[in-house]
């Protein structure tokens, strides 16, 4: 799988995502200690609202802004938003008011929802051979996997030294770098954009989208995700803390167990996808996920169980996971021709997180509500109903061709 980074210019970029994504993980841990310090016991409602901010400008902004951008240099886009976020991130230390907060995460989540569609279409042309794709689609999902573990990590050794607001420095200094090695890359032609109406451009991507019968079908698996781990990622604390009352570095070790889990599946998937489809691998995983889910909703009812079957059952949330969502570029990419291609992802991910949007509000606002237990064994329904979707909205015996669209909309 490493074999693919001799490309100089994926490599290139890689560095460039594992350096942002460092960045924004030192983020997110100053952000929760600078809402702590404006808000005190309400800093969860504080986060929570920052969250679903940055949910509703990864759906509304994302398709806008690669129909406002689509005929500027890609790089010019990359690089723009890298600065962007920079700028907001230099900011966040010197705000006094919660108000503050939300409209520097709503402009750094714009910002990101220009960055990460436009870099996510530029990979397919940087490498077209099917088997270079799927193996940095692996290395894609370890790179979110190892910010998940990593930069907690360093935020705690960090913090030993320095106040939370130098956290903001290092994240400026994520996205700055990031820019400069994007600026230092020399990236593939872009395909020429036929010229459309502005409104057909906006909503080009989503009908390419929901055209296709295997991406309606991810659409579904990816709302059986979000359904699943939105649980493990609002609700892991709470389990944690009140139910095994265990301590913060617990919570880490959960979390942990969690990413691991998902690491073991992005390392071993890409020699598994030579003799699966993804259509059978990314099924089970949907439904692995929700069988999972109710199972340990079911186990939960009777009481928390052993610490280790936690973490066990964290790190199969984890694995699974990752076997939806790895294979996904894969699929994107056999839908859409180069044209199409940026618009495509950006569909994506609008309508992915999309779902996102109406599952942290779910697993964050039932807990309280009926419990954990019960909390989870819906989410677990839901997941159930979306993998039946998946199923019959994917047909089996559906040939997957390249699909190179044409400019009449």
């Amino acid at each position: 799988m490493l074999r693919v980074l001799r490309h100089s210019v994926f490599a290139r970029l890689f560095a460039a995502q594992i350096v942002a994504l460092t960045g924004t993980g030192l983020l997110t841990v100053a952000l929760a200690l600078l809402a702590y310090d404006l808000a005190g016991e309400r800093a969860g409602a504080v986060l929570g609202t920052a969250l679903t901010i940055k949910m509703l400008a990864y759906v509304g902004v994302a398709p806008l802004a690669a129909a406002l951008f689509a005929a500027l240099p890609r790089k010019a886009v990359l690089i723009g938003a890298d600065l962007v976020r920079a700028g907001v991130a230099l900011m966040l230390p010197f705000i006094s008011e919660i108000w503050q907060i939300y409209v520097l995460i709503f402009v750094l989540q714009t910002a990101s929802a220009t960055f990460s569609p436009a870099f996510q279409a530029v990979i397919p042309d940087v490498l077209r051979e099917e088997e270079d794709y799927t193996n940095a689609l692996s290395l894609s999902r370890l790179a979110f996997d190892i910010e998940t573990l990593v930069s907690p990590a360093l935020a705690g050794l960090l913090l030993i030294v320095l106040s939370y607001n130098m956290l903001f420095l290092g994240t400026v200094a994520g996205f700055l770098i990031s820019a400069a090695m994007i600026l230092g890359t020399v990236l593939p032609p872009q395909g020429a954009a036929p010229a459309r109406p502005f409104v057909d451009r906006l909503t080009r991507g989503v009908r390419v989208y929901l055209s296709e019968p295997r991406l309606r079908g991810l659409l579904a698996l990816n709302m059986a995700v979000s359904a699943v781990i939105a649980f493990v990622l609002v609700d892991t604390v709470v389990l944690v803390r009140a139910g095994f009352g265990g301590s913060e570095r617990d919570v880490a070790f959960a979390l942990a167990a969690f990413g691991g889990g998902s690491m073991l599946v992005a390392l071993t998937l890409p020699r598994a996808l030579r003799v699966l489809t993804d259509r059978s691998v990314m099924l089970a995983g949907g439904a692995g996920l929700a069988l999972l889910g109710a199972v340990y909703g079911v186990a939960m009812l009777a009481g928390s169980g052993p610490w280790i079957a936690m973490l066990v059952v964290w790190a199969g949330f984890g694995a699974l996971n990752a076997a939806v969502l790895t294979p996904a570029g894969r699929l994107l990419k056999r839908s859409s021709g180069p044209e199409d291609r940026p618009a495509l992802f950006t569909a994506h991910f609008s309508l992915s997180h999309a779902c996102w949007l109406l599952a942290y509000p779910m697993a964050g606002w039932l807990g309280p509500a009926v419990g954990l237990p019960v909390t989870l064994l819906v989410l677990a329904g839901v997941a159930v109903v979306a993998v039946g979707v998946a199923v019959r909205a994917w047909p089996k015996a559906r040939v997957q061709r390249p699909a190179s669209r044409s400019s009449s909309g």
